[in-house]
């Protein structure tokens, strides 16, 4: 390899990972508001808080990978021109289409990546984690109920209990206290176990205890009764995803189905890499300056640039599953323009403009 495609290389990768490192702190807070909002909705069990931000956060890279690339590179490239590099380069004879090689030695591995998250990491990370919270609803280990431990409820309310079978459904020694409508109410049971009805719903199946009613703010009309069996709602629990949800297929089964959420999904899936190629192209034209230019205007001109790509994409899939949009269409009307645009833009930059002919 060249020492000037060594140099190159190495600028523009390090100038990727550091911009990388940046977007993925930031949108890791992102996904950790998320979670911890499911969690406090009571759809998600606290015990699942560092699998569930590791397996959204896979989700999200296909979104962060292209728009670390572009600015990274953009980046680097309008240092070669703030540094004056790109000007002795020019003089020497290497114009940007010599950056070619270079800079394609970068982005493939990167498109590469996006594919890969965008077509196989992404919807498995998807399928696990509906699994992980299937599995964990119907276990009250995993929900946060654990022996000699008071539990707060998402919903209003505090639950403690005394044992627990090995399985985690069968429990000894219930305290149950919750507040509703200006009234407090307290539950004691010597035993209970976790049900469940319908598709979402949970609640508590309390035997053999005692229940207190009274009101918050004072006054005497309190209520004590004793009960041989009392079901206790549970908070809902998240909407478990069927087989046939879009969202968690794999790639492969996409391509024989022929309704509008599969062909979005799918299309919403080849979408990036081919958008992070097509960014990646636009930078070293984006990225001209002259050795004075401010260069963080042309970084702001990019970012907006990728913002509009990306909104146009999720608008594109919204349109597809809702059939507004022809299935032979899908996003080839966005993504097949910006790699022809950005192509042309690239091989067409630093060109000296023909000489006009002045009549004598």
């Amino acid at each position: 390899m060249p020492k000037l495609d060594r140099y190159l290389l190495r600028d523009f990768v390090q100038s990727f990972l550091a911009t990388l490192i940046v977007l993925l702190t930031v949108s890791l807070g992102g996904v950790l508001v998320d979670v911890l909002g499911e969690i406090a909705d009571g759809g998600l069990p606290a015990r699942l808080l560092l699998s569930q931000l590791g397996l959204q956060l896979l989700v999200y890279l296909p979104l962060v990978l292209p728009l670390a690339l572009m600015l990274g590179l953009m980046l680097a490239v309008a240092r070669l021109y703030r540094d004056s590099e790109m000007a002795v380069l020019n003089a020497v004879g290497v114009g940007p289409r010599r950056l070619l090689r270079p800079l394609l030695m970068a982005v493939l591995p990167v498109v590469l990546l996006v594919g890969l998250c965008s077509l196989w990491l992404g919807p498995w990370a998807q399928r696990t984690a509906a699994k992980m919270v299937e599995q964990a609803n119907r276990s009250l280990i995993v929900a946060g109920l654990e022996p000699g431990r008071f539990t707060s409820l998402p919903g209003g309310g505090i639950v403690y209990i005394d044992g627990m079978s090995e399985d985690g459904r069968t429990l000894q020694g219930v305290f149950l206290q919750r507040e509703r409508e200006d009234r407090i109410d307290v539950v004691t049971a010597s035993g209970g176990s976790l049900e469940f009805g319908g598709d979402r719903d949970r609640f508590l199946r309390l035997v053999d205890g005692h229940r207190v009613e009274g009101p918050l703010g004072g006054g005497l009309d309190f209520r004590l009764m004793r009960y041989a069996v009392n079901e206790v709602a549970l908070p809902d629990r998240a909407e478990d995803r069927g087989e046939d949800d879009p969202a968690i297929a794999s790639t492969l089964d996409l391509f024989g189905d022929g309704r509008p959420a599969a062909i979005a999904e799918l299309h919403g899936r080849l979408a990036p890499p081919l958008l992070a190629l097509g960014f990646a192209l636009l930078t070293v034209p984006l990225a001209r300056s002259s050795p004075r230019q401010q260069r963080y205007g042309r970084l702001m001109l990019g970012f907006l640039a990728y913002l509009v790509g990306l909104n146009l994409m999720f608008i594109g899939v919204r349109m597809l599953a809702e059939g507004r949009l022809p299935a032979p269409a899908g996003l080839w009307w966005l993504t097949l323009p910006l790699l022809a645009f950005a192509l042309w833009l690239y091989l067409r930059d630093g060109r000296l403009p023909r000489p006009r002919r002045v009549a004598a």
